[in-house]
């Protein structure tokens, strides 16, 4: 996960995909032409845009009210060496406007013994379990219930009376730097290029998405999410990568302006109601592992981002290379600058994750299954090696 070839990309590549910058007033612009919400929701659940409509496609009716789902993450050790120790990422269990009502069982192979756990620093809880011999079978299998539904802050009105106010203690600690996405150097000075002459948090907020949007490219055949080596990203002009980088960049860029952010991993688990076959897995969510921010500003509480799937959107929705311009595009840009379709579950904002028990250093981030044996750390990226299979399915409230 941490080998850095898989993030190089040559500089010719990356000018091929880069597109001129939007201006952050071009975003207000983009949101009276192609921003539309259902009348039919309240202030905390505000239907999300219609990206679809922007093309005369049709357009299904976005779900309002809580969705409950139902996740199973099957794992069935290949591996031949004993000691055998496997972490599974779970849903994020504190309730939260957006995702509640988790709940967790499990089952494992005869010898072996499961726990929920949580990681130092950021409080990761995971699925941590162990079997002391090289025994077969040695699987486990974990089923998780939630609630999700979509999320929305309006920051076209003043900030609410009853915003989520979150302590100085926890920002802070959202403004430290982690082993990838340091605060200082070349990540300073670019914040600072971006965010000059913008005032406010939420204007400089959204000065860094506007230059992440317009200056990243997501890569096909970037391995997994990436990885989120922020300081290399920007060092080698290479921009390059999947959510796990592009997100990384804004919510790196964020800590260097001053404004706490945060990365929320976590997965996929619907398709999207919005008309971006790009933005949504179901079934089978295996490989639909997906890495998201968010940033504080005093009166709003945290505010959802996604500046990585806007650039998904470009590269994969029909027919493929979308520019800027693209009118599915500009509303994408605009929607995910404050709110977050919901058929989507967080596992945690965790970063340099020591697992309990682990024989090896930290991992930059939990959203994989992850394991090793005394023949050394699994492939979290390799679900067939691995192996493993996560499925994802629709329940009754």
């Amino acid at each position: 996960m941490m080998n850095r070839s898989m993030q190089q990309r040559t500089a010719a590549r990356l000018r091929a995909h880069r597109q001129p910058l939007f201006t952050v007033r071009g975003g207000f612009m983009d949101r009276r032409h192609f921003l539309r919400f259902s009348s039919a929701l309240c202030a905390a659940t505000a239907a999300l845009p219609y990206a679809a409509r922007a093309q005369q496609a049709p357009v299904t009716t976005v779900t309002t009210a809580w969705r409950a789902f139902e996740l199973t993450t099957a794992v069935d050790v290949k591996d031949p060496g004993a000691h055998t120790r496997i972490w599974i990422p779970v849903p994020y269990a504190t309730g939260t406007p957006y995702q509640r009502g988790v709940h967790n069982t499990w089952q494992v192979s005869s010898g072996g013994t499961a726990q929920l756990l949580q990681a130092p620093g950021y409080g990761v809880q995971m699925l941590a379990v162990q079997w002391p011999d090289a025994q077969a079978p040695r699987n486990v299998t974990l089923t998780s219930r939630f609630q999700t539904r979509n999320r929305r802050v309006d920051l076209t009105q003043p900030p609410p009376a009853d915003a989520q106010i979150e302590s100085p203690a926890a920002l802070r600690e959202f403004l430290k730097p982690t082993a990838l996405l340091p605060t200082d150097g070349i990540v300073k000075t670019t914040a600072d290029q971006i965010t000059r002459g913008h005032q406010g948090d939420l204007a400089r907020a959204r000065a860094i998405y506007e230059w992440v949007v317009a200056n990243t490219c997501r890569t096909a055949s970037t391995r997994g999410c990436g990885v989120g080596d922020v300081r290399y990203m920007l060092t080698a002009n290479d921009l390059n990568g999947k959510c796990a980088d592009i997100n990384a960049l804004f919510v790196a860029l964020a800590r260097a302006a001053g404004i706490p952010a945060r990365d929320a991993y976590g997965l996929r688990v619907a398709n999207s109601e919005l008309g971006y076959k790009s933005l949504g897995k179901a079934g089978d969510v295996t490989k639909a592992q997906h890495c998201r921010a968010e940033f504080y500003a005093a009166g709003y509480g945290w505010i959802p981002v996604d500046p990585a799937d806007v650039r998904k959107v470009m590269l994969e929705e029909p027919p493929g290379d979308l520019p800027l311009t693209d009118a599915k595009v500009r509303a994408a840009r605009v929607m995910l600058f404050g709110a977050w379709e919901m058929n989507w579950v967080a596992y945690n904002h965790g970063h340099d994750i020591a697992l309990p028990g682990t024989a090896h250093g930290p991992v930059p981030f939990l959203m994989y299954p992850n394991g090793e044996t005394s023949d050394g750390r699994l492939d979290s990226l390799d679900p067939d090696g691995f192996s493993y299979r996560i499925s994802a399915k629709p329940i009754p409230i």
